[in-house]
């Protein structure tokens, strides 16, 4: 029996436009009203996500958001953090220099803020508009605070340009944190070992619940460590190869209400 479905935003719950589409809404209140916890897994702090969750009645108590791409674990309706895991500052600093080597516009999150750092002022960041939700402010190096939390450091901007300097990444970054392509356009750093999986596993056992019980759906490669961990790990028809080569369960692409089909299945279905 499926007790907790984790599940990504972008190309695997919305469609193209940015849209849950009703048939998913009614299969997730369904499974909600049967006492499945129902968490949005997302690389974006949870004053990103709050439009959904109010959208998806998942703002009471008891409802929970895995956020940072599993580096904050949050109760949905306070916004209090049960987990959490961050970069330091020595790691922030240390990015912000690859970003100067490789003329990579690196932005800093803070909690709930984005801070825009001018490692490449040639290639200007476009991380603000793919969530104009985010708070985006420029700053310096000099202007940040040592002492504050640092969730990740990503890089935003045009697909190919992005991959062709990901490509030069030195091993010593790669070896050091996770790093994952979130979306075409997108590229974070996060602190080694802190996936989707690592916030999962840290919620299910503050929530009682087995692995075995847990479902997980997406699309992209920062969801392989989720779908290799969960119980049963789905992959959208979209997904990208090695997540649908990682899945036990391939359901129906995000404009096809994948979502609800594949709970429809195996946790309607499966927990009457």
């Amino acid at each position: 029996m499926i007790k907790l479905i984790a599940i990504d935003l972008d190309g695997t719950l919305l469609n193209g436009k940015k849209v849950v589409t009703e048939k998913n809404k009614v299969a997730l209140q369904a499974a909600k009203d049967q006492g499945v916890k129902i968490v949005i897994c997302t690389g974006r702090p949870l004053r990103a996500i709050r439009p959904y969750l109010k959208e998806l009645n998942l703002e009471e108590p008891g409802d929970y958001s895995i956020t940072f791409n599993g580096g904050l674990v949050q109760n949905n309706d306070t916004g209090a953090v049960m987990e959490k895991a961050a970069l330091s500052f020595e790691q922030v600093n240390e990015l912000l220099q690859l970003g100067r080597d490789l003329s990579l516009p690196i932005d800093v999150v803070s909690e709930e803020v984005v801070w825009s750092l001018p490692t490449a002022p040639s290639y200007p960041s476009i991380y603000g508009q793919l969530n104009p939700l985010l708070d985006c402010r420029k700053t310096t190096v000099a202007q940040l605070d040592p002492e504050a939390l640092y969730n990740k450091a990503v890089v935003a901007y045009e697909q190919t340009y992005l991959d062709q300097q990901i490509a030069k990444i030195p091993d010593h970054i790669r070896e050091g944190y996770e790093v994952i392509k979130t979306r075409d356009v997108l590229l974070e750093f996060m602190p080694k070992g802190i996936t989707k999986a690592y916030g999962i596993q840290l919620l299910i056992e503050d929530l009682g619940i087995r692995q075995e019980e847990v479902m997980a759906i997406g699309d992209e490669e920062n969801d392989l460590p989720m779908i290799a961990f969960a119980g049963i790990g789905v992959a959208m028809e979209n997904a990208v190869p090695q997540v649908k080569e990682q899945a036990d369960v391939i359901t129906a692409s995000n404009e096809e209400d994948g979502v609800a089909q594949v709970i429809e299945q195996y946790v309607l279905g499966g927990n009457e």
